[in-house]
């Protein structure tokens, strides 16, 4: 079974987190939620605070050697958070250079920047930080999902469906149902 790692922290966009979750699970993808604090991490949905969801794992517990692939939900405050934390970076690093995929939605390709990961690499993101992934060497475009090489990446919470579908391909080889 393949298994995907999905690191977040409080502020994850609520959808961005459960839309792919609830996807790769439904097709037979086991996910585990990694943090940098144990214990639960609380979401943030139509601008407020949103439901919490459980931690799997710390950051300090994880590694790419088992896992299939890695998903970055977005949200404005935590992927700033995470790309303040060196573990996290440390993570997005090692995944891509295990040549792993790694997919990032909304917010959540900050991370890649962070990491190093997006110069002469085609991306989309949230409006606001296209600049800022321009600025590190990526050409942006404006796609509901993008996939270059092992980096997937997608706009908003209406690309949900499309991100998930790329990332249950990436993994498992087959298109979603």
């Amino acid at each position: 079974m393949a298994r995907v790692l999905i690191m977040a922290t409080d502020g994850f966009e609520q959808s961005e987190l459960t839309g792919p979750r609830d996807a790769l699970n439904g097709a037979g993808v086991e996910t585990i939620i990694a943090s940098p604090e144990g214990g639960s991490i609380k979401g943030w949905k139509d601008g407020d605070w949103g439901e919490s969801v459980s931690v799997d794992r710390r950051l300090d517990e994880v590694g790419p050697d088992e896992f299939d692939a890695l998903v970055l939900p977005g949200g404005q405050i935590n992927p700033d958070k995470l790309r303040m934390n060196e573990r996290a970076v440390e993570i997005v690093r090692a995944f891509a250079g295990a040549k792993k995929p790694v997919a990032a939605i909304c917010h959540g390709p900050w991370l890649l920047a962070e990491a190093g990961l997006v110069e002469g690499k085609t991306v989309t993101s949230w409006p606001s930080i296209r600049t800022d992934l321009r600025n590190a060497g990526a050409q942006v475009v404006d796609k509901e999902v993008v996939v270059d090489g092992n980096l997937i990446t997608s706009r908003n919470p209406d690309d949900i469906p499309a991100f998930s579908n790329a990332v249950i391909e990436a993994v498992t080889g087959r298109k979603a149902a």
